[in-house]
């Protein structure tokens, strides 16, 4: 039996108010790195700095504007920021217009493949402990340079600009000359593909701006955090005709790549039903002053309600149904326990003082989200980083001759399965994609989906082929996180999740389930 499960994830935008980061699965995980203690430095450089500019933010509920999040126009410049405490809730006798896809600017991205090249050039953005070890596996891969990094605390980019050395490659360009400097990066000539792994705050301002400098960009999770934010990515993407893919590394994942490649060859049936969850007991590493500096992963628990972090779960049940290929994500039913978790924890472990004790904490301790698809298939979604409990992305799959459950894995499938009990995931080892079987043991994190990862997007970028996922895929998995704020609020009711493809998902195309390249 193959149960080689990935450490647990903690954040993938590992860089921190001022770029010091966080390992996935952190101290006591499986595999997991130790955290690493930054200190409280501050940026180098004109303005605030990133801390300060993540401490105002969980202050002031910057860049939310939860009133506004039900638009589904893309905005400029955005709604009004407000405090999540004082947002206007929801009515639960009217929904909010969530679905309405704002006139085409561009051309469809779906389908475009990358240009190809000899050598892929590569700039990485955000230092921390999630970019730090990533940079390794962009070293790691043929065809790969890279040739500049971006962390405003110099002695990340100068530990990682070593890293680039030591593989024997030129040395990197660095920008370390404040929180905005990577607006300097994006504009050199010499770069194809910008790897952004900073604080969700960041995420949507670096990519627009890769976009707008005429780059290619993968982003960690979740792209961004507006509907209106979605939208324009979606837009920048089709006028520019860059990429801006969600760097969703759960979609590599051994078990999930074999389920995909079983999904599609009908042997769940007609597919009915799936879920996937980000449940991981986070509390320790919130409250640890050194892991998520700033602390801006704890403060997100004071302004939104709903699903933080969607992508871990929802991209593979995804792919598995091809949502925005031939089947759609039509609407979202929300509801959340109390917030009492963080509190309780706060109680027993922080001292008097501890500048926790000002937070208020809204966030519910799980969410459990329904999405239903065009073709009426069902999809639960949980999250839950506030309470004890073993970590699982669930990752369940459902059909009309079977199903599948992950943590731990097992199967049951007709006609082969007929005494209702389950059975070992190992003897469908046949149905591994072709990546398994090319690179039975990876190296990296998260039992080598992270190589994985890097593997396919750099070889997609030097042959010039399409990207197994795209913007539209980005918006649709990062949805739930404005909208199932928004029907917690309403009581659960239902809101319609847009279509970012405007109307192209009912074209059958590939995706992650890819054949070999030839090339």
């Amino acid at each position: 039996m193959h149960d080689a499960r990935p450490e647990p994830h903690d954040e993938h935008d590992a860089g921190t108010a001022d770029g010091a980061g966080t390992t996935d699965g952190g101290p006591g995980a499986a595999g997991g790195e130790p955290g690493t203690a930054a200190g409280s430095r501050a940026a180098d450089g004109a303005g605030p700095s990133r801390r300060s500019v993540l401490w105002t933010a969980g202050a002031a509920g910057a860049g939310l504007g939860l009133a506004g999040m039900a638009a589904g126009t893309a905005s400029a410049a955005g709604a009004a920021a407000t405090p999540a405490t004082a947002a206007t809730p929801v009515s639960a006798g009217s929904a909010p217009d969530t679905a309405a896809a704002p006139k085409r600017r561009g051309r469809t991205m779906i389908g475009v493949p990358f240009e190809g090249r000899s050598t892929v050039r590569v700039a990485i953005v955000g230092l921390g402990n999630r970019g730090g070890s990533m940079i390794d596996l962009f070293l790691a891969v043929p065809n790969t340079r890279v040739v500049a990094l971006c962390d405003p605390v110099k002695e990340k980019t100068a530990k990682a600009a070593k890293k680039v050395t030591d593989a024997g490659q030129p040395a990197p360009a660095v920008y370390a000359n404040g929180d905005h400097d990577f607006e300097n990066l994006c504009k050199r000539g010499d770069i194809d593909f910008v790897y952004i792994a900073t604080p969700w705050d960041w995420h949507f301002e670096m990519a627009k701006t890769a976009m707008l400098n005429g780059k290619h960009v993968g982003v960690e999770c979740p792209i961004a955090l507006r509907l209106e934010e979605l939208w324009e990515l979606v837009d920048l993407s089709e006028q520019t005709r860059k990429h801006c893919l969600q760097l969703e590394n759960c979609c590599y994942g051994r078990n999930e790549m074999r389920v995909l490649r079983m999904a599609h060859a009908g042997l769940f049936g007609d597919l009915l039903h799936g879920a996937g969850a980000y449940n991981h007991d986070l509390r320790g590493l919130m409250f640890d002053p050194d892991y998520y500096e700033g602390p801006w992963r704890r403060l997100w628990h004071t302004r939104l309600r709903g699903d933080l972090y969607p992508n871990h779960g929802f991209g593979p049940v995804a792919n598995y149904m091809d949502v925005n290929r031939g089947d759609r994500a039509v609407r979202i039913s929300s509801f959340g326990t109390p917030a009492l978790g963080l509190a309780a924890y706060r109680k027993e472990h922080m001292p008097a003082g501890d500048p926790s004790w000002k937070e208020t904490y809204i966030e519910s301790d799980r969410t459990i989200s329904l999405v239903q698809t065009a073709k009426g298939r069902v999809i639960r979604l949980e999250h839950d980083v506030s309470t004890p409990h073993p970590y699982s992305r669930i990752n369940s799959l459902g059909g009309t001759k079977g199903v599948f459950e992950d943590y731990p894995s097992r199967i049951y499938l007709e006609p082969g399965h007929s005494d209702d009990q389950w059975h070992d995931f190992g003897e469908f080892a046949e149905w591994d994609h072709w990546l398994w079987k090319e690179h039975a043991n990876p190296p990296g994190g998260h039992g080598g989906m992270d190589y994985m990862l890097v593997f396919r997007l750099t070889q997609c970028l030097h042959l010039g082929l399409v990207p197994d996922f795209d913007v539209y895929d980005a918006a649709t998995w990062t949805a739930p996180v404005p909208l199932s704020d928004l029907s917690i609020k309403a009581h659960g009711m239902p809101l319609e999740i847009p279509d970012f493809t405007r109307g192209d998902w009912k074209k059958a195309r590939p995706g992650m389930d890819s054949e070999k390249p030839t090339g």
